[in-house]
């Protein structure tokens, strides 16, 4: 009983202490901060090779990068030398320097020196610079212990390194390496990183611009023991203290500032290398200045460029906006802003056509006035071919065999397409685009059209470099990221959206585009790029585009004002063409694309129709078309005629002998396409007319030329108050008809060869008829406001 009294006597004191002492050990153990600093910091953006291309100050209004884990060998020596020779040595405090420090301010009655060591810096730097005490210098040294476990020697430095002020609102050495040296901390020299050593020891008293004499006095001293420390040698002493002291810090770079806005939106505050070619992104910005030098005299402000690689879907080259004013939205990025698309979806309705086989690109298709309803397109120039290939309808982008060509393949089949193609800008149904779709009645963006054309070349590029295979995921979205690796997804012989004949079939006529200042022959010149490219127009003159691709790049630039004003010659081709074709000067030349054969046929097609030729196509050529193609129609232009021996006139056997007649093919355009074609193509030949001794059965056809389909007129009057003719026009198969004009069953007249008719009819409901002289008839109905 005694013995237990005693055990538990001298017992409860050791569980006592022992108790005190596990407190005070997790005390210890947790008395650091998970994370020491938790200060705002600066975004930086950095190209793909980690050249600085601009950043953000921080929301304190401080220039301190993100945290650097390496920190440069020369700022290393000159930091351990200038602030703690024994940085490597010691627990995290140094008694030597403390028992100093102490003697000093007793005898001088107040604080003169800390002797504090740089890990005690750090853990100052972390609790916000704490008024100086001896008992704060306390909780400093337990702490610096505590961090001295946790942290390597040079996790510690680079602490200190990233967050010690360096004068002004400049904390950190990245920072400070740029500020006052214009360069990255690693090229420093060693004068440059001496200077920048000794400045955390009073960065409110001396710094670039400020006591500069003093500031130089102490770099030479660290110099000066840099090389008693043998750690320079003499000639690198007597060449660094040479050197001068920077008058006033630098501005950052601000190589791409609307991608370091985009970048800060996502990843705010963080040190992100990018994919950028500064080099590249340096030229594209003063090609941007050339321009907006030039097209701001016109009241035009705004203009953006996009270079992306085929190959790794990586932006090269970000242009956001032009270096206009504020008042002009300078720091609008146009590049992911929805614009009226003018003619650059044309593309898009050809490949779709080609790939779902209702097309080839020889074909002809007509170009006339065409009413679809009330909607009248019209074609820039204004004037009409008749009939073109589809291909030439799109290289010159002409407005009229486009709508045509969209209201054969159908409106909602396009709708989809571009749906497939994750347009993000087209949001409504096809009805609310209605036939305007292809022509510029919906709205897109520099990124996403960019990104379609180089999701094209693409197809085309893995194609032939895979055994004929497609990707899953071919049409994915860039990246300006440069850890980010963008995935294709996995290999298939499923075509994506286009297959790779449609895509380099579309290319093909792209290719044949003419460039700016009439270089119509261009491509014969050995030093000249293969560029598919395409421009447009929005109407009312409000936005200009020009989208490029090779096979390993893509460029794409938009023209205009930010606020939508529409400007006289904000037009594609003059405007944003010449700007795209300056920045494929600057990237290397591209091989041209690969046939894929394995998706393509041979066929023959007629050589004037450029349909799949018939047996009585006179004229024939060889060409690879899309597989799918061979479902198109065959030649529906030539037919066989009965002539005489003389081949001037047509006969059948009611005037001449079976044995006289001469059976011919002959190419023939219905009428209306047939009266604007002969207009510039002057070696059409219409059809021979019957010999007149011959009973014809010949369809004579005629058609309205003006107003064509029901149609509202407005006659406007000229100066002196008379209201202006109204001119009918109509075209005749046969130009030996005569017509008989009627308005309303009044005869208005006849008409031969030039059949034109100029009436003033009322205001009202009017009805035209026209007859010719073989019995045929034709009416229109037209309103007159």
């Amino acid at each position: 009983m005694y013995k237990g009294k005693g055990f538990q006597k001298y017992a409860k004191p050791f569980v006592l202490k022992s108790i005190f002492i596990s407190i005070l050990v997790l005390l210890y153990v947790f008395c650091l901060p998970k994370k020491l600093f938790t200060k705002p910091t600066s975004t930086v953006i950095v190209s793909e090779k980690n050249e600085l291309l601009g950043a953000l100050i921080a929301d304190d209004g401080q220039w301190r990068f993100p945290h650097e884990n390496k920190v440069p060998e020369k700022f290393k020596t000159c930091v351990v030398q200038f602030e703690d020779a024994y940085f490597y040595k010691h627990p995290g405090f140094n008694p030597i320097s403390i028992f100093k420090a102490v003697s000093q301010n007793i005898e001088a009655g107040k604080v003169q020196r800390g002797g504090s060591t740089i890990t005690q810096q750090v853990i100052r730097l972390s609790r916000n610079n704490q008024s100086r005490t001896y008992f704060e210098k306390i909780i400093e040294i337990i702490l610096a212990t505590r961090l001295e476990i946790r942290h390597s020697k040079d996790e510690i430095l680079a602490f200190w390194t990233s967050n010690a002020p360096f004068g002004g609102n400049v904390v950190g050495l990245n920072a400070a390496s740029w500020r006052y040296f214009n360069r990255k901390a690693t090229e420093l020299s060693w004068a440059e990183a001496a200077t920048l050593a000794v400045l955390p020891n009073a960065p409110n008293l001396i710094y670039p611009g400020k006591n500069k004499q003093q500031l130089l006095r102490k770099r030479n001293r660290l110099l000066k023991k840099l090389l008693l420390e043998k750690k320079i040698d003499s000639l690198t002493y007597q060449l660094s203290i040479l050197e001068k002291i920077p008058d006033k810090p630098y501005p950052l770079p601000q190589i791409a500032p609307h991608l370091l806005q985009k970048v800060n939106q996502q990843k705010k505050g963080q040190f992100v290398q990018t994919t950028i070619d500064k080099n590249l992104q340096q030229q594209a910005n003063d090609i941007v200045q050339q321009h907006y030098n030039q097209l701001s005299k016109n009241g035009i402000h705004n203009l953006a460029v996009l270079v992306l690689n085929v190959k790794t879907r990586k932006v090269l080259a970000y242009v956001g906006n032009s270096p206009t004013s504020k008042k002009n939205q300078k720091d609008v990025d146009v590049i992911d802003k929805p614009r009226s698309t003018g003619s650059i979806l044309k593309p898009f309705l050809y490949a779709a056509m080609l790939d779902n086989g209702e097309l080839l690109p020889n074909a002809l298709v007509a170009d006339v006035p065409t009413n679809f309803g009330s909607y009248h397109p019209e074609n820039f120039d204004k004037t009409y071919a008749g009939a073109v290939s589809a291909k030439l309808a799109l290289s010159k982008s002409l407005n009229v065999p486009t709508v045509s060509m969209l209201q054969q393949f159908g409106l909602e089949k396009f709708h989809h397409y571009l749906q497939q193609l994750q347009l993000k800008d087209i949001k409504k149904s096809a009805n609310h685009y209605g036939l305007t779709l292809a022509l510029g009645g919906a709205e897109s963006n520099l990124w996403d059209l960019s990104k379609t054309y180089a999701s094209m070349a693409s197809t085309i590029n893995h194609y032939s470099e895979n055994s004929s295979r497609y990707f899953t995921n071919e049409f994915c979205e860039p990246t300006f990221y440069a850890e980010k690796k963008v995935d294709f997804g996995t290999k298939t012989s499923q075509k994506t959206i286009f297959d790779a004949a449609s895509c380099y079939l579309t290319f093909e006529s792209l290719k044949e585009v003419n460039r700016p200042d009439a270089e119509e022959n261009w491509d014969f010149f050995d030093s000249s790029k293969q560029i598919a490219w395409k421009t447009g127009t929005s109407f009312g003159f409000r936005d200009a585009w020009a989208i490029g691709a090779t096979k390993d790049f893509v460029v794409g630039v938009w023209v205009g004002n930010a606020d939508g004003e529409g400007r006289p010659g904000l037009v594609g081709v003059q405007t944003a063409a010449p700007i795209l074709f300056d920045v494929f000067d600057k990237l290397p030349n591209s091989a041209w694309f690969e046939k894929p054969f394995d998706e393509m046929t041979e066929v023959e097609i007629c050589t004037k129709s450029g349909f799949r030729a018939t047996q009585i196509c006179e004229e024939k050529k060889s060409i690879f078309i899309q597989n799918s193609g061979l479902k198109t129609a065959p030649c529906p232009f030539h037919v066989l005629v009965n002539l005489d021996v003389s081949e001037q006139y047509q006969v059948n056997t009611s005037c001449e002998s079976f044995a006289n007649i001469k059976q011919k093919s002959w190419f023939v355009l219905p009428p209306l396409m047939a009266y604007y074609y002969k207009e510039k193509n002057p070696f059409y030949k219409s059809l021979p007319d019957f010999r007149k001794d011959c009973i014809s059965d010949e369809n004579n056809a005629m058609k309205f030329l003006y107003p064509s389909e029901k149609t509202t007129i407005f006659l406007p009057k000229d100066f002196e108050g008379k209201t202006n003719e109204l001119i009918l026009k109509v075209a005749h198969s046969n130009k030996n008809a005569t017509l008989f004009w009627y308005l309303n069953s009044t005869f208005l007249g006849t008409t031969n060869e030039l059949h034109q008719m100029a009436i003033v009819p009322k205001v009202g409901l009017h009805t035209i008829s026209v007859t010719d002289n073989f019995g045929s008839e034709i009416r229109q109905t037209i309103i007159i406001k």
